[in-house]
């Protein structure tokens, strides 16, 4: 162990085991889901979600607690339905991309054809024009496979269709629809767009080949209804010494609604709120500011962070480490990080404090989506908390997305790594390097 880190060791054993003592982390994610349910930009559900955090930060001893703000797009979902109609009728299940547009009031009834590429698209869009298009395309990794959810409608609209499916972006779960944000593109028709599970993609698939004609009805009334006033939720526990010099951990507290979030990413939320709540518990008050942050708005628009960003341009250099938790806390765990290579060296010393919890060595890749706006523009180091990415993402923005495939122990762990790695940060006596 580095010579530097052994001052800090009694703390860090202090917050470590107070993270694992007990399940207060898991309670507090299970009360968020139950109590508040999937939390969809726009949705009442997310604003009396963002006033129960900010409440519940002030009774933690979190000061000061503010709401800041941003203006975000709301998309409702409606109602939804997928069925065949021939050759024989028979429901499927359905869940509409983020975003999507409504079909008109009756459906839409179209034959349907299949494709696993956009290369196949392009090559058989003599047969695509007036019909429905899946894209049967198999999960290969989130950012091999997510884009033929993000941008399937643009590419089958441009080839004639009427309504673009997709193959759920995941390995395959329990008949379990993968829903997310997909984008249109000026001058292209705008055609809906929803999400099929695995199961009922392989169906259509089996049935395609056998030489069976497919007819489907899709049925959507969501919609997006312009910008809402959202907030991003900021707790702080004000450095002793520099204040101004901030180390910034949180996740994002939207999520999609066909459940309650708990991995994507109330759980990133709780534990780097847990994390700063057990300085607090413990009457610890680091050198530098902590600062959570629950950043709004994450899943459909980047509000939240673009706001966090803008609303703090002046300070972004005054950020001295950003970490964000939100891709799970599924065994097994690791910190990534990215930055300086003198900056790394030092986090690779901080990462030896958490060998005990079983924690590999710290690898390369730090950062999020919502802490990278303020991170490029003040040049701050980022770490993020890996989870184990393929029982991830069988259940992300899918219904099977609660609590109960979390562990508390899970829960326990990253909450201790987060707070060894955010004490170190904040108290150590030189800022980590650029």
């Amino acid at each position: 162990m580095a010579a530097w880190i052994a001052p800090h060791v009694p703390t860090v054993q202090r917050l470590i085991e107070a993270a694992t003592a007990d399940s207060h982390g898991w309670d507090r994610l299970a009360e968020l889901c139950d109590t508040f349910g999937g939390r969809l930009t726009g949705s009442r559900n997310l604003e009396l979600a963002i006033e129960w955090a900010a409440a519940t930060m002030r009774k933690d001893g979190f000061a000061p607690v503010s709401l800041q703000q941003v203006a975000a797009p709301k998309w409702v979902r409606g109602d939804e339905r997928l069925e065949i109609v021939e050759p024989v009728p028979s429901p499927l299940v359905v869940l509409g991309l983020g975003g999507s547009v409504a079909t008109p009031p009756a459906g839409i009834t179209a034959s349907l054809v299949i494709v696993r590429s956009f290369d196949e698209l392009h090559q058989r869009a003599a047969e695509v024009r007036g019909r429905i298009v899946l894209f049967d395309v198999p999960y290969t990794g989130y950012g091999q496979t997510v884009v033929y959810r993000a941008t399937g409608a643009v590419n089958a609209a441009r080839a004639g269709a009427v309504a673009a499916l997709v193959r759920s972006v995941g390995p395959i779960g329990l008949r379990t629809p993968h829903t997310g944000s997909m984008s249109y593109a000026d001058g292209t028709p705008q055609i809906p767009a929803a999400a099929i599970p695995v199961e009922d993609a392989n169906r259509l698939s089996r049935m395609a080949a056998r030489g069976q004609s497919v007819t489907l009805r899709l049925t959507m009334t969501g919609g997006l209804q312009g910008d809402v006033a959202s907030s991003n939720v900021v707790g702080e526990i004000r450095g002793r010494e520099r204040p101004d010099e901030i180390v910034l951990i949180g996740g994002h507290f939207d999520s999609w609604d066909a459940a309650g979030g708990a991995s994507d990413d109330g759980v990133g939320c709780i534990v780097t709120w847990e994390a700063a709540r057990l300085m607090l518990a413990a009457g610890l008050r680091p050198r530098r500011t902590v600062r959570v942050v629950l950043f709004t708005n994450e899943e459909n628009g980047l509000r939240g962070a673009l706001g966090y960003r803008d609303g703090h341009a002046a300070a972004a250099a005054n950020h001295v480490l950003a970490l964000e938790s939100d891709s799970g806390v599924f065994e097994p765990m690791q910190i990534g990080f990215t930055g300086s290579e003198r900056a790394r060296q030092l986090i690779e010393d901080i990462g030896a404090l958490l060998r005990p919890l079983g924690f590999p060595a710290v690898a390369r890749g730090g950062g999020g989506a919502d802490i990278g706006p303020i991170a490029q523009l003040g040049q701050v180091p980022m770490l993020a908390l890996h989870g184990d990415s393929d029982r991830y993402f069988q259940i992300h923005h899918t219904p099977a997305d609660t609590v109960e495939r979390i562990d508390p122990r899970e829960v326990a762990k990253a909450t201790a790594a987060i707070a060894a790695v955010t004490w170190v940060a904040a108290e150590m006596e030189e800022p980590l390097p650029r």
